[in-house]
């Protein structure tokens, strides 16, 4: 399919100016004070003069809807009459508690009173909402989703105001306000509507509790029953859900991190589970690895969502995606062609702004064929994906996109149409119509329909020959009239239309019976059981993976024999994963367990995955370990990830763990060594995931250890020793400490990083009598090892060293007064001496290092000072910080806990040292307009260098590409989705908004212990807080006490202190060029 080249067709976004926007605020206030509908008649936007929006060549994009009659407009819907509800925020980026309280925002209802296409009368619908989300018309009312809850408002009299609202579902409310999306509208009657991760709810589903923290697609009737998830996922913000003709749900979204791409979309498979993988997916079923995404964006931040169900952009256009993109600035073109059981995509720019403020949220398709696409504007600062100011003054639009040539649509609704008197045989007619909202209408209705008696008769008469027969429009073709007949038998789910649904199960084209599997599946029709399992051996992999979603549904044990000969030709990840959580949901174990027997290696996967998460399946080891090294992919990758959810198997594994340390190759020792090396899943890397899953097995610990240890082992063998000791979790064990020991105290050199690492990694913190801490301090001291290594060294023994001798003092002083030191090697040093015992003489001279300090090590040499308490030193400490190019990084509790041992006369000046650090935001505006021309003159090259200099440090939290840490957002597409002033402003002043999960939190133990930083993930048994480059802390539930939100970000302030003008200017250049 050929993609649409960007063309010069564009239009002007508009602005107005305050003193207008207040003259009508007030207007529309009188309005309401006055208890009557707010409405202005004919008011009309006008563009303003330079920023503009573009579309595709061979369409025309115009702002139809701007402000006095929207100002941020959010999600918008249509009614059946063509009224626009548009979800309107107040600018608002107050705590969600406060919001939720105040209840700022409002849904305001658009009206094209004369036809033109452009919106000229607005009606205040509902007032003194929550953060509006989302929103679907349904029935007679506007379904809105205001987190924590979905509100129904319906206006019972006509006069445009909603004065009746239901609280049509009540969810929960986290920071971000990420907790609830939608909802939408299925083709199968049903509502669904998404919820994000982190906040556990509780529901009830098929009679049973189901408890989760995890971001699910969620699904009832109208009326609110047989409520169940449809997908799981780690992701904190899955938005919109679009439908596929044939029932496939397609879902925008966040999903992982790499190469800089980290959202997009998905196919929403029934049971997957989906990124990012994080510890609230924790307990839920799996079939494997995470489900893949379908498209992949870089940080797009993708918002709405919508399938073009009209001919009128032309045939190429007809059920393509158009996703809202709110950091790209852009709604893309996504047309899905099938491939295997799912799809892949072919992608394209659709409609773009220059303005930096454009920023599209949501894409809804008008009855005439034309798309409107919704700008929010520069308002939305909270969790924000990208600027760090708040722009309320900066106001949003809707736009309409129309094909130049488009032909025009006649009554595009069906208005002349008197619904009220159609009869069944008419409503089915007009299921063949070519008009979209005609044909959804139709379906509605007949739905309305499902208890009548005419019905009951109509349906009766059905030739079973020809059960879609009835009228097709000229501009409808035959699959779309027979595919609207189908979800309208699904939506009547009675006996009479379940009759005929499984009939349609038996139809010549694939997506009829891939629908009508759907239909049977939803409504879990045990009578079509022989039928579903007859379609787990169709020709085409979609029918089958939908006939393997219903057989799991249908709970008849008689599906299992017919599921694992399915699995036999299962090509492709997802169709394997429906055909698995449907064995999984039988739960027949021994049924299952024939699998295991088979000459198939596929049906052999598919079974050991299900045995494995289904309860009673009593795997064995003999049943997996003789499949690890098998020839066959799926079976070997099913074999190996079983395998590590078994723990109590490591005795048994011992002997192959060795086989495979004793017969790596050569080669894998610079892949196991290189820790910037791309991510890859060749067998060394599987091997050290494997070992380090098995460390709490006594058998492997002492294999490693042995390993680890043994001189005559190859390099590859001991570094994937090491590297099992490092990424396994903290294990208290005697092996271990004794093996790094003996490496670090004159082993081989090469060694020595590796096993530093996990000497840091698993939290040893060895006594100073013991081997392992007098091997740390020897190599602290020996100037012929590499400064890395000895610095390292001299930071995991600081805590328990008696004393700093002159010459280690000496040595960590005079790494951070070298400017010239690794990022790695100053954070190093300053560990060591906040940590050591400072003798009064040597706090005086660490005053001395404060003004070479920079922003990552100042709080950790200000925390050293807490070991003395003589007036001259503290004095000179808070005159030494108000000089320091680090000051702006300094944490004013961190120095008043460090001061906490010295007298008033120092404790008093601490205030004087604080007015310094707090700069207000008129004064943060203000730096980044002075500093923003300057911008202009950065140079790529040189901004490369500045990125992974010890000045800047931006590499110790950040990745770009496959090297740098992973304390930070990645890096590595950057520049598509933040402008210079964005870069600059998150480079100067850190804590004024946080990237989504990476919002920094303080975590307080039962101790008094404070912990602040980034939770990297969350399991039921502890937290994992990044708490700066290459640090990290795990910390039992059992011991946190309180969780809450952090001011200050992770990443230091004030690098225009430390950076030169020019040196800033080539790092935003740098940036920017990251794409």
């Amino acid at each position: 399919m050929p993609v649409a080249p960007k063309s010069l067709i564009s239009v002007d976004r508009m602005r107005l100016a305050a003193g207008l926007l207040c003259s009508l605020a007030l207007l529309a206030a009188i309005a309401v004070a006055a208890d009557v509908p707010a409405i202005n008649p004919k008011l009309t936007a006008t563009p303003a003069e330079t920023p503009q929006v573009h579309a595709a060549e061979g369409f025309t994009v115009e702002l139809v809807a701007g402000p006095p009659l929207v100002e941020r407009p959010i999600t918008a819907a249509f009614d059946d009459a063509g009224h626009l509800y548009v979800a309107e925020s107040s600018g608002s980026n107050d705590p969600v508690e406060q919001q939720l309280e105040e209840k700022p925002h409002r849904i305001v209802r658009l009206t094209d009173t004369d036809g033109d296409g452009r919106y000229d009368e607005r009606v205040v619908f509902a007032d003194k909402m929550m953060f509006p989300e989302g929103t679907m018309f349904l029935d007679g009312s506007l379904y809105v989703s205001a987190p924590p809850s979905i509100w129904k408002l319906t206006d019972a009299n006509g006069d445009g105001v909603a004065e009746q609202r239901e609280e049509w579902f009540k969810g929960t409310l986290t920071g971000c306000a990420n907790d609830l999306h939608g909802p939408y509208p299925g083709l199968d009657g049903w509502i669904y509507w998404c919820k994000g991760a982190f906040a556990e709810q509780v529901h009830q589903v098929n009679g049973r509790e189901f408890r989760s923290r995890a971001a699910h697609i969620w699904r009832s009737r109208p009326d609110g029953t047989g409520m169940e998830p449809v997908m799981t996922g780690g992701m904190d913000n899955p938005v919109d859900v679009i439908f596929t003709p044939s029932g496939e749900r397609i879902f925008s979204s966040t999903f992982l991190e790499g190469d800089g791409r980290r959202d997009g979309l998905a196919h929403a498979i029934y049971g997957g589970v989906y990124g990012k993988d994080h510890g609230v997916i924790d307990g839920h079923p799996r079939t494997g690895e995470l489900m893949p995404a379908l498209v992949l964006m870089n940080s797009a931040a993708p918002a709405g969502l919508e399938r073009y169900e009209s001919n009128v952009f032309g045939d190429d256009y007809r059920d393509n995606l158009f996703s809202a993109q709110f950091n790209m600035r852009k709604v893309a073109r996504h047309a899905l062609q099938p491939q295997g059981s799912s799809f892949a995509t072919v992608e394209s720019d659709f409609v773009w702004g220059d303005d930096v403020d454009f920023h599209p949220t949501d894409v809804v398709m008008d009855a005439d064929g034309s798309l409107l696409v919704v700008d929010t504007g520069g308002w939305y600062k909270l969790c924000c994906p990208t600027s760090q100011l708040w722009k309320p003054d900066v106001l949003g639009g809707v736009y309409r996109v129309r094909r130049n040539d488009a032909p025009k649509v006649e009554d595009p609704r069906g208005l002349k149409i008197d619904w009220a008197k159609q009869t069944v045989p008419q409503l089915w007619d007009f299921l063949g119509d070519a008009r979209p909202a005609v044909r959804l209408r139709a379906a509605r209705a007949f739905a309305k329909q499902r208890d009548a008696a005419k019905l009951a008769d109509f349906l009766a008469k059905r030739d079973a020959s020809d059960m879609l027969a009835g009228n097709v429009a000229d501009g409808c073709d035959q699959l779309t009239a027979d595919l609207a007949r189908t979800w309208a038998l699904i939506r009547l789910e009675n006996a009479a239309s379940q009759t005929l649904v499984r009939n349609l199960l038996n139809h010549a084209n694939t997506r009829i019976r891939q629908a009508a599997l759907h239909g049977v599946s939803l409504h879990r029709d045990a009578a079509a059981a022989p039928q579903v399992f007859a379609l787990l051996e169709d020709n085409d992999p979609a029918v089958r993976r939908v006939a393997a979603e219903a057989s799991g549904r249908l709970a008849d044990p008689a599906a299992i024999p017919h599921s694992l000969q399915a699995a036999a030709t299962a090509e492709d990840r997802i169709l394997q994963h429906s055909i698995a959580y449907a064995l999984m949901e039988l739960a027949d174990a021994d049924a299952t367990r024939a699998g295991l027997a088979s000459a198939e290696p596929r049906t052999v996967a598919v079974a050991l995955i299900a045995l494995d998460q289904m309860q009673g399946g009593d795997l064995t080891a003999d049943d997996v370990l003789q499949h690890l090294d098998a020839t066959d992919p799926q079976l070997s990758a099913a074999a190996n990830w079983v395998v590590t959810h078994h723990a109590g198997w490591g005795g048994q594994l011992a002997a192959w763990f060795n086989e495979k340390l004793a017969t790596l190759p050569p080669g894998a020792a610079s892949r196991l060594s290189d820790t910037d090396a791309p991510p890859t899943d060749d067998p060394s890397t599987r091997l050290v995931n494997m070992l380090a899953a098995f460390a709490g097995d006594a058998n492997i610990r002492t294999l490693i250890a042995a390993t680890a240890q043994d001189a005559s082992a190859s390099p590859a063998a001991r570094l994937a020793a090491l590297r099992a000791m490092e990424q396994a979790a903290p294990i208290k064990n005697q092996a271990w400490p004794a093996a790094l020991a003996a490496i670090l105290d004159g082993g081989e050199p090469s060694l020595h990083a590796s096993a530093l690492a996990a000497v840091s990694r698993q939290a040893l913190n060895p006594a100073p009598d013991s081997p392992l801490h007098q091997a740390l301090v020897k190599l602290f001291d020996n100037p012929d090892a590499a400064p890395a290594e000895r610095l390292a060294a001299a930071a995991l023994a600081a805590p328990t060293i008696p004393s700093l001798s002159d010459q280690q003092f000496a040595l960590l002083t005079s790494t951070l007064l070298n400017e010239e030191s690794p990022s790695v090697d100053r954070a190093a040093a300053a560990d060591a001496l906040a940590a050591a015992p400072l003798t009064a003489e040597q706090l005086t001279q660490l005053v001395a290092v404060i003004p070479a300090a920079g922003p990552l090590e100042v709080n950790k040499l200000v925390s050293a000072f807490i070991k003395g308490d003589e007036t001259a030193t503290g004095v000179a400490l808070l005159d030494a910080l108000a000089q320091a190019p680090a000051l702006p990084s300094l944490r004013i509790d961190l120095l008043r806990q460090a001061l906490i041992n010295y007298d008033v006369a120092v404790t008093d000046r601490i205030a004087a040292v604080e007015a310094l650090v707090n700069v207000d935001a008129a004064t943060q505006r203000s730096r980044i307009e002075e500093l923003l021309p300057s911008m202009a003159s950065g140079d790529v090259r040189r901004g490369h260098a500045v990125f992974n200099s010890a000045k800047a440090s931006c590499s110790a939290c950040h990745r770009m590409g496959y090297g740098g840490g992973v304390t930070g957002p990645e890096l590595s597409k950057i520049g598509e989705i933040r402008t210079e002033r964005d870069l600059l402003e998150s480079i100067l002043f850190p804590s004024m908004s946080f990237v989504r999960s990476y919002e920094p939190m303080l975590l307080v133990t039962n101790d008094g212990r404070a912990v602040s930083g980034v939770i990297r993930n969350e399991t039921e048994h502890e937290y994992v807080v990044a708490t700066g480059p290459n640090e990290e802390v795990r910390l039992p539930r059992d011991v946190v006490e309180e969780v809450q939100p952090n001011t200050i970000s992770v990443m230091p302030a004030g690098l225009d202190k430390q950076l030169t003008v020019q040196e800033l200017a080539d790092l935003v250049a740098f940036l920017k060029n990251a794409k």
